[in-house]
């Protein structure tokens, strides 16, 4: 279902080997003269969540219980008088003071294959370029920082590898970094067999091959070739990332599964400095056996997410790290005839909290049956400028130098939800 009055739309992954023999850069600046003084000043970070096939806002944040498309969950009280959500979150209606949900999105794409890539880019309008994820897009804006480490760290079950896509127009130099199974690339960590002298031997051969490729390359090229190796030479010298082990307690507070683990894994990378962490989580396009499918899931992401919220607060994290979990669409009110809910952009919800974000509070709301946005409607473009204001990045004044091509960072037909910002 299409509204006029939104945004219009617009519009894996390689081994190491491949990371390190096809990365290139784009021409690309970004004009925000004064934004480079205040990132130096104190550095920002960004914790996606990504719940990939659609958690159902009905069975999270904005459960319509007792009525025609309600399902069997209840409403539970959260720590904000008069902020109800699932009784399936028990953990994060415990933090409800330091979240704030967003209600009210209506976006345009009902299919996986449309609405990942659309909500990950912003859907900036089509200029005929194919935008960054939001990944990529905060690595070029943010850089990252004093770390040395990649600045865009993916976190997911199964393959991982450098996913160059991610970088859009901006080139593989701003792709992320994915761990599969949390799990470092295959053959980054230099082998136990190898000393350091022969290690340092072998990179003074490859920098004496990769002079001579030069001589006949795009300067991008090899630019973008010496980062990815100077990014995995940073992330060798980090093994006590993947090696040293977790403390029980937290183990269990963030739970075994995968999602628990891979969160657990993600404050790390947080600590350390990492830029922009995603971490996903599969499994949620519940067609059949909804209730019983996100019956299972959304617990597990109540208590990864829930814990996240605490530590990063406890940290001191909190005011500088942007949180966002959130799935390309939400679930159709209407329950199908195998017991599941379908794919529903028309109304449904996020969660986002940290830096530049306020405490506490819902924007937007549903009708009484959950079927449509009965407030003011935010696609994505709306959160990606709100996002980037949290972020201190200023989305009218900050665009893209495509080869000399202007282009904005995020749609500029929308605007930053103000209510959702301090």
């Amino acid at each position: 279902m299409l509204r006029s009055n939104l945004c219009t739309p617009a519009d894996h992954h390689l081994s190491r080997r491949q990371w390190f023999g096809t990365a290139a850069g784009a021409a690309f600046t970004v004009a925000a003269p004064s934004f480079a003084q205040t990132v130096k000043k104190k550095h920002k970070q960004v914790l996606f969540v990504w719940l990939d096939g659609g958690m159902s806002q009905l069975e999270s944040w904005d459960p319509k219980p007792n009525t025609q498309f309600g399902g069997p969950f209840r409403t539970i009280q959260t720590s904000v008088p008069g902020i109800h959500v699932s009784e399936l979150c028990p953990k994060s209606a415990k933090v409800m003071h330091h979240l704030a949900l967003v209600r009210s999105l209506c976006t345009q794409d009902n299919s996986h294959s449309a609405g990942v890539e659309r909500i990950q880019r912003g859907d900036p309008k089509n200029r005929g370029v194919t935008y960054p994820f939001f990944g990529g897009a905060v690595s070029k804006l943010l850089g990252n920082g004093d770390s040395g480490l990649p600045p865009y760290i993916w976190i997911k079950p199964m393959s991982g590898g450098f996913i160059p896509k991610d970088g859009g127009f901006l080139g593989p130099k701003y792709g992320a970094l994915a761990l599969g199974d949390g799990k470092p690339p295959e053959n980054l960590l230099r082998p136990a067999t190898m000393s350091v002298a022969e290690d340092l031997e072998r990179n003074d051969l490859r920098n004496l091959v990769d002079k001579r490729y030069a001589e006949r390359r795009s300067k991008e090229n090899i630019e973008a070739t010496k980062y990815v190796f100077d990014m995995a030479a940073q992330l060798q010298k980090r093994r006590d990332l993947f090696e040293a082990p977790f403390a029980p307690k937290d183990q269990e507070r963030y739970g075994t599964h995968d999602l628990g683990r891979h969160m657990l894994l993600a404050r790390r990378m947080l600590e350390a400095g990492v830029t922009f962490v995603k971490v996903n989580s599969y499994g949620w396009d519940t067609h059949g056996d909804n209730f019983n499918g996100q019956g299972s899931l959304v617990p597990q992401f109540d208590q990864a997410f829930a814990a996240m919220i605490e530590d990063l607060h406890e940290r001191g994290m909190l005011d500088n790290v942007l949180v966002i979990a959130m799935s390309e669409f939400g679930r159709t009110p209407r329950i199908n005839g195998h017991i599941g809910r379908d794919h529903w952009p028309e109304a449904w919800s996020l969660v986002t909290a940290g830096t530049g974000i306020q405490k506490g509070v819902v924007v937007g709301k549903t009708n009484d049956k959950g079927t449509f946005v009965a407030s003011e409607e935010h696609d994505i473009g709306h959160m990606f400028h709100t996002w980037f204001k949290a972020l201190g990045i200023d989305p009218k004044a900050t665009e893209y130098d495509n080869e000399g091509q202007p282009l904005p960072i995020a749609h500029d037909g929308c605007k930053a939800v103000k209510e959702l910002l301090l």
